[in-house]
């Protein structure tokens, strides 16, 4: 058997007050064809990175609204994730492709994990790249199929992608956060909707906390909470592009030297690369004592995560590529200023001047955060107008009134004007 993950119990009746009475009403209508439905979340880690944290509040929402949903790991060697991780880059457009051995080798695990699952669901959603392989060993099945892509396709390496279509093909669903994400590929567009993911904003990560609590938790890490940090919460991984940050940071510096920088980030075991990155991360800071670079190994978890964003003066995400970062949508959601990077499904989160600060390099991540540390009343501003653009579009009632219409629709019941959008219409 695939790894079972323990996602603890979550009310629905809980986001009441935050999510608003339609919606709520939509959730309801939605989940009552589906009682007793299973359905199966199939993904290659539980920790570190976009597609746990979604899955920690999704699986037991689902749960809640009167699903049986499992939550389910595969399994594989180091062998397996370095294959893994050269798909996830090039899927994102990294020039690197796939010899015949790393093909092989993708095929095997997803052979052996396909052998350890019972395939005794109603849906099977199986996320990114890693377990994409895995339905081909189904033909037969009976259960509804779907992929969740959760990066950035737009500019994919085309001869990876091809390897990975045959089996996208397969599915009777697509979802993207994106419509230029969708692959120029007829059968995979024709079963393809566009929806963003969410955060939850009851979780540990984003629950409300006091500005002294969070200077109490970023004190313990040794930063000097009466000087100005700036923040950025990623994996370490050249997309999310921590060196940049580091230069931008030291043009703040010239102008605020009293300012600090935090890289905060979680080492996940399907990312090989993570450590390499991390150390030429450390490398690149040479050694100032204004640069903590932190991981869940120095004791960061969810709580400490918040408090950094909190305490921050600005939270920085300058990725290159995204496919949607989930890191800005908490920190508006925190009423902090946030700079971006001008990529992915960030700018659906980000309107440059309004929401926030949208940035293309260095040293326009530098201006905007001199921006907002010379001018609190206008990030301010910008801030809360960002924190309720989140409690409009990127909270977790959202994704799951979503999920459930897309059941519904599958299963040829009505979903009574709740509209998903398709490739073809987004």
């Amino acid at each position: 058997m695939l790894q079972a993950v323990n996602v603890g119990h979550k009310a629905l009746a809980d986001y009441a007050t935050i999510a608003t009475r339609g919606l709520m009403d939509e959730i309801r209508r939605l989940a009552e064809p589906l009682a007793g439905k299973r359905v199966a979340h199939v993904s290659a880690t539980a920790f570190g990175g976009g597609v746990a944290e979604i899955n920690y509040t999704l699986v037991p929402l689902m749960q809640s609204a009167g699903l049986e949903t499992d939550w389910l790991i595969i399994k594989g060697a180091d062998e397996f994730f370095n294959v893994t991780k050269t798909i996830h880059n090039a899927l994102q457009g990294n020039p690197q492709g796939l010899d015949a051995e790393q093909q092989e080798i993708y095929r095997k695990y997803n052979e052996l994990n396909a052998k350890d699952f019972v395939d005794e669901y109603d849906f099977v959603i199986i996320h990114d790249a890693q377990p994409a392989a895995m339905i081909e060993q189904f033909p037969t099945s009976r259960a509804h199929w779907i992929w969740r892509c959760h990066i950035d396709l737009s500019t994919p390496n085309d001869q990876v992608l091809d390897f990975l279509l045959p089996s996208l093909q397969r599915y009777g669903a697509t979802i993207f956060h994106r419509r230029d994400y969708v692959p120029a590929n007829a059968e995979v567009a024709a079963s393809a909707f566009i929806w963003p993911p969410a955060i939850d904003p009851l979780a540990p990560k984003n629950m409300a906390l006091s500005a002294e609590d969070a200077a109490y938790i970023v004190d313990q890490f040794g930063i000097d909470v009466t000087r100005p940090l700036l923040t950025q919460v990623s994996r370490f991984d050249p997309w999310k592009d921590p060196l940049g940050v580091i230069d931008a940071y030291r043009l703040v510096k010239e102008e605020h030297p009293g300012v600090q920088l935090a890289l905060v980030g979680s080492m996940a075991h399907d990312d090989p690369e993570g450590w390499d990155f991390y150390n030429q991360t450390v490398s690149y800071a040479s050694g100032d004592p204004d640069i903590y670079i932190l991981s869940n190994l120095n004791n960061v978890g969810s709580v400490e995560v918040n408090a950094f964003q909190v305490h921050s003066a600005a939270v920085i995400q300058k990725s290159i590529r995204e496919g949607f970062g989930l890191t800005v949508s908490e920190a508006l959601w925190k009423a902090r200023p946030t700079v971006a990077g001008r990529a992915g499904g960030i700018v659906d989160q980000i309107t440059h001047g309004e929401t926030g600060w949208l940035v293309a390099s260095s040293s326009e991540c530098a201006e905007a955060c001199m921006l907002a540390l010379g001018d609190p009343e206008l990030a301010r501003r910008l801030a809360l107008a960002g924190k309720e653009h989140v409690r409009r579009r990127f909270l977790t009632p959202r994704l799951l009134r979503d999920w459930l219409a897309l059941f519904n629709r599958m299963l040829g019941l009505e979903t009574e004007g709740v509209e998903l959008a398709t490739a073809a219409a987004a």
